[in-house]
């Protein structure tokens, strides 16, 4: 979804991309729950309201990780300073495997444009990010690495990324859809649910960019 809406009597438009699954028909993590929808009331049925409860699991669809999903000691998705989710980011397009020169390229392409979305990185493809890769983000100091699949790494063994990245103290944001944007920079907002002690929570990840 694609929003533009104009600031300043139309000297800027700001355009909204929503980058999120929609979470009753997302894509699942292999062997994870899969949401679920349960109607309670329907004014359809003759009740005076509609009420609706969902249950799902907090790696369905678009979804934060949070250090706690693989380090035991790490932070959880609520102690997670909020300016870590939102921010600058930088979209880098890129298939295929992510090698060391890879995320070294697409840093320094981040930085040259603007420092602080060099810190949010987010790929856009069907990308693998290796555990060299994992590293020289990690190395970078990066807050946040998003990725369209479920998971960052390989899908059968993606341990080793998310203890390199979630070690570091990073966030992944993972799940996200990027085929309308462009890549370059853009503002950030993927909060999470505010879920205390969890692993990870859902979250409605948006990208806003400001057009002269």
């Amino acid at each position: 979804m694609e929003i533009q809406i104009g600031i300043c009597g139309g000297e800027y438009e700001m355009k909204i991309y929503d980058i999120s699954q929609e979470v009753f028909g997302c894509q699942v993590y292999p062997g994870d729950p899969t949401p679920k929808k349960r109607v309670i009331s329907s004014m359809e049925k003759g009740d005076l309201y509609n009420l609706t409860a969902f249950s799902m699991c907090a790696h369905n669809g678009t979804h934060i990780d949070a250090p706690f999903h693989f380090i035991k000691d790490g932070k959880t998705v609520d102690s997670v300073s909020l300016d870590t989710f939102i921010g600058m980011a930088y979209v880098a397009e890129h298939n295929g495997i992510v090698s060391a020169d890879d995320a070294t390229e697409i840093l320094e392409k981040a930085k040259k444009q603007n420092s602080e979305a060099a810190k949010r990185i987010l790929i856009k493809g069907d990308a693998e990010v290796s555990a060299e890769a994992a590293k020289v983000f990690a190395e970078s100091n990066i807050l946040l690495l998003g990725n369209e699949s479920q998971t960052v790494g390989p899908e059968n063994a993606p341990m080793e990324v998310h203890l390199i990245l979630l070690g570091a103290g990073a966030v992944l944001l993972e799940g996200i859809r990027l085929a309308k944007v462009s890549e370059g920079v853009y503002f950030l907002n993927a909060a999470p649910l505010n879920l205390s002690g969890a692993d990870g929570s859902p979250c409605r990840a948006i990208l806003i960019a400001a057009e002269r």
